[in-house]
């Protein structure tokens, strides 16, 4: 299908991406509002059965996982949240995390390397605490860019050891594209470099099934709608089910863990900001080639039911540096809740060799 395209004229070409990226949206819709149906029909009652959630759940006040803390940046006025742990004046070490998720996914990572770091996982634009613009046009991957580069100004550093998973992945990729005298070294969870995502994705029609909700969450209003339905059945099912949850016994989400995500995204117009990055997501594409010039970790699981390992492999031709991939058997695609011991283990040999490596 991709050779195909490319051989087409520019203007031609434009149309058949286009008509590829609404036809598939107007599939997900369809297939979205049967299954709503189907709902209605079987369970009535419990299609609209919403819990009340007012009380924030105690794991997102505890204290041994850092401070919460805010800042407002100059561009655009936004109030940013985050939660902090380790002392100040300590390297950066920057956490973006994905979807559906916020600050809290990183919460094993937060005691890890606070001994060594001043450990920042931050809640990105629209997510949890942190301010969420009404309009759409106010997600465009050049704002949230901008969002974290002033970030960094504003926490008094000029560069960090950057993190990112799933989405916060995608970030990480281009602030390292953009902004490499911010980033020391990168570290990517679940998420290929994007010139790698955008040309696999027309030529291996799976990755296009596996992706697609990216096409799903372009519809207005359906998209929030469906999370909601059944008391946020399908935000538990993305973290517990067998297929695209966490398998792990010993890492599976506490009753509490649980909570605490339906709080953040049952409060309202929550799902909104964090749906409308998706929605700008087509008017970035396709990106061109870019390469990465600091030494990049990239770790994958074996079990993601999200993205195809094929990917991972293939980003290294994009690094023009040291690249270590490390692919984790069992894993599925939330990496950093589901082995967590692990994934702190590779990050910390990745920056104890790559300290040792610059040493000599």
């Amino acid at each position: 299908m991709a050779l195909f395209v490319d051989s087409l004229p520019g203007c031609v070409r434009a149309a058949a991406f286009w008509t590829l990226v609404y036809s598939y949206c107007l599939l997900c819709a369809c297939t979205a509002f049967i299954k709503l149906f189907c709902s209605i029909l079987i369970r009535p009652r419990r299609t609209f059965k919403k819990i009340s959630r007012e009380v924030t759940p105690s794991c997102l006040n505890d204290p041994f996982l850092g401070t919460h803390c805010y800042v407002r940046i100059k561009d655009s006025g936004l109030r940013f949240h985050y939660v902090a742990a380790g002392e100040r004046g300590k390297p950066l070490m920057l956490l973006l995390h994905g979807f559906p998720e916020f600050w809290y996914s990183w919460r094993h990572q937060l005691r890890e390397f606070r001994r060594e770091y001043r450990v920042v996982a931050l809640d990105l634009r629209g997510y949890g605490e942190t301010d969420a613009p009404s309009c759409k046009e106010n997600y465009k991957l050049d704002y949230i860019i901008v969002d974290v580069k002033e970030i960094l100004d504003s926490l008094g550093y000029s560069k960090c050891v950057l993190i990112g998973h799933d989405w916060g992945g995608m970030i990480a990729w281009l602030i390292a594209i953009c902004y490499p005298e911010m980033v020391t070294k990168l570290i990517v969870l679940s998420f290929p470099h994007p010139t790698v995502f955008t040309e696999y994705i027309l030529r291996h029609p799976s990755q296009l099934i596996k992706s697609g909700y990216y096409f799903f969450f372009q519809m207005p209003w359906l998209p929030e709608l469906m999370y909601t339905i059944n008391d946020y059945k399908i935000l538990k099912d993305l973290f517990t089910s067998d297929t695209t949850g966490i398998r792990r016994q010993s890492c599976r989400f506490t009753k509490e863990d649980m909570e605490a995500y339906l709080y953040i995204f049952s409060q309202p117009g929550a799902l909104s900001g964090p749906l409308n990055h998706y929605r700008n997501i087509f008017s970035c594409l396709p990106l061109k080639h870019h390469h990465v010039t600091m030494p990049t970790l990239l770790l994958w699981g074996e079990n993601d039911a999200f993205v195809e390992v094929e990917m991972a492999e293939l980003t290294r031709i994009y690094v023009k540096n040291y690249f270590q991939l490390s692919v984790l058997s069992q894993a599925s695609h939330w990496l950093q809740q589901d082995q967590p011991e692990l994934v702190n283990n590779l990050i910390w040999t990745f920056l104890e060799e790559e300290r040792f490596r610059t040493k000599n």
